[in-house]
């Protein structure tokens, strides 16, 4: 009977999830650049990257009780990596115009000569899994002297990891493979995923970044429900009780660090496809912060939480609350009061109130399917 409603209960978590993907692939049709709610899509797009980077993150802080100030540096390294190899080979020489470029060929390029239409998109995937797997590796070898720290310690140690990996990928000593402190610029976007059908275009701008976040969000949930989950879960609560049950604190760490760190590269690489350009200025210790915001405000220790989170920050970061800088806001024009920089008082006020009433976050560390069973146990008790 129990294994009969977890089988129920994951079916229609993935019809809940196959309708959303399904809007959103509509809603990248109905609306225009040019329309108001174009608004909506770009939200989309930014609030599905730093939904993953949330949930990256709260695997580590929530779920395994490990506190990383270091997530910025991760999602760089992606960044770059995902640029560098699929910068088209006719504009590298534009793009490096200082430097002579050390990569000179593109993995969806190379790939399109022998596999056509399907070798690019082949090579978009196999560019998304490098930047992961070099963020994985980064994260392993900082990860060897840094994982022996805690609490407060470990903040700062990888704290100062993003700041010197930052400085690193503007050296001018690796100007040929990271540009030094030039924007890379020409890879593939978002904005290029498109299918021509009957002379139909079919847009995929909001569609793909949405899918990509989707995917590895669900890896991590099939991962936390697992027996590694667990005793992420167990060394969160009591690390000495965990290695006296047989965990080896060690190994599962680096492989949380590492996990996390990986789907922070593949957020980085989403970040690249939706802003379009990559440049190590845009990953300062703020975004680091941004992300832990998130996971705070949608609960620690719930993915569900993380993905609300994030989606509410953005919402109202950059669409919501804009009218604040603008002069006008909800009907009312006041410009000697909504003017710029309002907008950012005005939501630290709000996310001030959210923590002050919800002490553990929108969700806690709950997710969405057990709201729905508190209200079937709500209905028995009254009946």
């Amino acid at each position: 009977m129990i294994q009969q409603k977890n089988n129920r209960q994951t079916l229609i978590s993935l019809a809940l999830v196959a309708l959303m993907l399904a809007v959103v692939l509509v809603l990248d049709q109905v609306i225009q650049p040019t329309d108001y709610m174009s608004m909506l899509l770009k939200v989309l797009q930014k609030a599905s990257v730093y939904a993953l980077a949330a949930v990256s993150l709260n695997l580590l802080t929530g779920f395994t009780g490990l506190f990383s100030l270091g997530h910025a540096g991760f999602m760089l390294i992606g960044t770059y990596i995902y640029a560098i190899f699929t910068i088209s080979s006719d504009s590298r020489d534009a793009v490096y115009q200082y430097y002579d470029a050390a990569v000179r060929f593109s993995i969806p390029e190379a790939l399109s000569g022998a596999l056509g239409p399907f070798g690019t998109v082949l090579g978009v995937i196999v560019a998304v899994l490098l930047a992961g797997l070099g963020a994985a590796l980064v994260a392993w070898l900082i990860g060897l002297p840094v994982l022996r720290l805690k609490s407060d310690y470990l903040a700062i140690a990888t704290l100062g990891f993003a700041e010197v990996i930052r400085a690193v990928f503007q050296w001018g000593k690796l100007g040929p493979v990271t540009n030094g402190s030039n924007p890379l610029k020409s890879f593939i976007r978002i904005a290029d995923f498109k299918i021509q059908a009957g002379g139909v275009t079919i847009s995929l701008s909001t569609f793909i970044p949405v899918l990509m976040s989707t995917v590895c969000i669900g890896i991590i949930v099939l991962l936390i429900n697992s027996s590694y989950g667990r005793a992420f879960k167990a060394i969160r609560e009591n690390e000495i009780a965990a290695e006296a049950m047989g965990i080896n604190l060690a190994r599962h760490k680096m492989l949380s660090f590492c996990i996390s760190s990986f789907f922070a590269g593949v957020a980085g690489a989403g970040m690249a496809m939706v802003l379009g350009i990559a440049q190590a200025n845009n990953f300062k210790s703020a975004m680091t912060y941004e992300i832990l915001l998130m996971v705070v405000l949608g609960g620690i220790g719930s993915i569900s939480g993380s993905v609300i989170g994030a989606t509410l920050f953005i919402a109202a970061s950059e669409w919501w609350l804009r009218g604040l800088d603008n002069g006008a806001f909800l009907g009312i024009e006041a410009p000697g009061i909504f003017r710029n920089g309002f907008r950012l008082v005005v939501f630290s006020v709000i996310i001030m109130v959210v923590v002050l009433f919800f002490r553990k976050g929108i969700m806690g560390d709950k997710e969405l399917p057990d709201l729905f069973k508190r209200r079937k146990k709500a209905k028995g008790v009254a009946k």
